[in-house]
């Protein structure tokens, strides 16, 4: 098994946390984490935002 995105892909956030509201939306992979267990995971950020993310595989889509 592998990450499905790579480095420098723009895919859809969607947040599913409700605790810890997010803006879903466009961004941009920037690094790939290890799985958690159940999912891969990623560290991407938004250009709108000034911090960078971390969300699971299965919050992701292609843009």
């Amino acid at each position: 098994m592998k990450h499905r995105y790579g480095v420098g892909e723009t895919v859809y956030f969607t947040a599913s946390n409700v605790a810890r509201p997010a803006a879903s939306g466009t961004y941009e992979v920037l690094k790939l984490l290890p799985t958690d267990g159940d999912d891969y995971q990623y560290r991407i950020k938004s250009t709108t935002e000034a911090f960078e993310r971390v969300a699971k595989e299965s919050q992701l889509a292609d843009a």
